[in-house]
């Protein structure tokens, strides 16, 4: 379990593509080296302060752009899903990858322990800070897990300001260099619902009809399902590490979902005897359908 990794920096719109692009041209950027091994000011090649890159070094990782490896000293190497989308959408800007690394960022219970308890154990739709930093502190303590309750409540503020943006959540505390938004704000997961006096109030929102695209669902659903053929919806909705957890679906939206995937012929939804299950009528692995989704967009083209 890790808590407050981020440095109390959330993801800025070009960090990512800049980390992308840095680390695969040198996997050694964030270690303070060059290419072949000489000292290097980090700071300098990534152009920002050393807790930024302290920040982004952990950012990188907790959404699934990059793992590190001890080789004859530690590296930093773009994964399968880095590769993919450095190729595709090296900016960071299709709607599709940010839905991948926000799935990524709240199914990463080891680096990114409070968007994991967020999205996939804290049941609250309305909640404050309070709620969700004792919710938090009961789960890690159920974990034997101690920390402190600056941190826990510096997690809370950064999940805020991930998903809305600076203007919609004026009554967060920020400093002036604080003024650039997460790009994950675009989809719009968490909504400020009310003010009283100095307390806030928040709620969970599900993710727009038309903002989740079929295959990048349809990848998230194959990845969670593991290799099953048949999968209860309840278990989609419901499950921990699920596209119904990581994206706020009731049975209604996902639902919807379902059927457009049955429609383009991905997959069959089944109801029999009470028991909602879908079964998976295509052959593509995970990264297979997210090589499509980059294709589809490239030619104009829907799916």
């Amino acid at each position: 379990m890790k808590f407050r990794a981020h440095e109390t920096f959330f993801i800025r719109k070009g960090w990512l593509g800049k980390g992308l692009k840095n680390v695969a041209s040198n996997q050694n950027v964030f270690m303070g080296l060059d290419s072949v091994g000489n000292k290097i000011n980090s700071m300098d090649e990534l152009g920002i302060g050393a807790n930024m890159v302290k920040s982004l070094r952990y950012w990188l990782q907790a959404v699934g752009l990059t793992e590190e490896k001890l080789v004859t000293r530690k590296i930093q190497e773009l994964t399968t899903l880095g590769k993919i989308i450095f190729k595709n959408d090296p900016y960071i800007e299709e709607t599709g990858t940010l839905c991948l690394l926000h799935y990524r960022l709240c199914t990463n219970k080891d680096l990114a322990t409070a968007w994991y308890f967020f999205f996939n154990v804290f049941t609250l739709r309305s909640f404050s800070k309070d709620d969700f930093v004792q919710a938090l502190n009961g789960y890690a303590q159920m974990n034997g897990e101690e920390v402190s309750h600056r941190s826990l409540e510096d997690d809370f503020y950064c999940i805020i300001r991930t998903y809305i943006s600076r203007d919609r959540s004026s009554s967060i505390r920020v400093s002036p260099e604080n003024n650039i938004d997460c790009p994950f704000g675009d989809l719009e997961l968490i909504e400020l619902s009310g003010k009283k006096a100095r307390l806030s109030s928040y709620r969970k929102k599900s993710i727009g009809r038309t903002t989740l695209h079929p295959l990048i669902a349809l990848s998230i659903i194959l990845e969670h399902t593991d290799g099953s053929n048949e999968v209860p919806i309840g278990t989609l909705l419901n499950e921990p590490g699920s596209i119904g957890k990581a994206f706020n679906l009731d049975t209604i939206a996902l639902s919807s979902l379902l059927s457009e995937l049955d429609a383009l012929g991905y997959l069959k939804i089944i109801r029999t005897a009470g028991l909602d299950v879908i079964r998976i009528t295509c052959n593509l692995t995970p990264i297979e359908c997210i090589s499509k989704y980059y294709k589809s967009i490239s030619r104009g083209s829907y799916v």
